[in-house]
């Protein structure tokens, strides 16, 4: 008699083992579907620029970020949605203003810059400072111009051992992973010429 309970007990138990096991998965492939990065990365944090990679040599975004005399440019960049096109292969020279190159700007055009509704030519100026390539001061001063990722055109000058880009003196050089950053004095604003 027990055996007969048993042997109709084992086809319901296997079925509800069964059952268990597809919904174990299943709540395995739920979580692999919702993990952190799609649900709770906000919209304008995604793409190749939000990738953490200790191993490599920092980007030009990563230097920029890392920095404490940088961050009115991060701010900038950010505003323009810029984040992913500066860390993409290059190789780039960024030109990068510190905040008191920013702050030298005349008063409110930082603020007003920020605003949604100038961030297109937010985006313009902040490409003015970014051109291809991976070239040090000294080989800077081979150039009469560089052409800059706006389609403009900065001038490049040379006095003694200080090299200028648009008016902008490089005051430091850092290397990076996917070019070079240029640490300049001012603003380069785009030529009206």
């Amino acid at each position: 008699m027990r055996i007969t309970h048993l042997t109709k007990a084992v086809p319901v138990l296997a079925v509800l083992l069964v059952f268990a096991f597809s919904c174990k998965n299943e709540v395995k492939q739920i979580d692999a579907n919702t993990g952190t990065s799609s649900q709770t990365t906000p919209e304008n944090q995604k793409g190749q620029a939000f990738i953490k990679d200790e191993a490599s040599t920092p980007n030009v975004l990563q230097i920029a970020m890392e920095s404490p005399d940088h961050t009115t440019l991060v701010a900038a960049v950010q505003a323009a949605n810029l984040e992913n096109a500066l860390v993409n292969a290059g190789p780039l020279m960024v030109f990068a203003p510190t905040n008191a190159a920013f702050e030298a700007l005349p008063p409110g055009t930082v603020e007003d810059l920020l605003k949604p509704e100038n961030k297109e030519k937010l985006a313009s100026i902040l490409k003015h400072h970014v051109t291809a390539g991976n070239y040090d001061k000294s080989f800077l001063k081979n150039f009469k111009k560089l052409g800059q990722a706006d389609d403009t055109d900065a001038v490049v000058k040379v006095e003694g051992d200080d090299v200028f880009v648009g008016g902008a003196k490089i005051i430091a050089s850092i290397k990076a992973g996917n070019g070079i950053v240029h640490v300049v004095d001012k603003v380069i604003l785009p030529s009206t010429n």
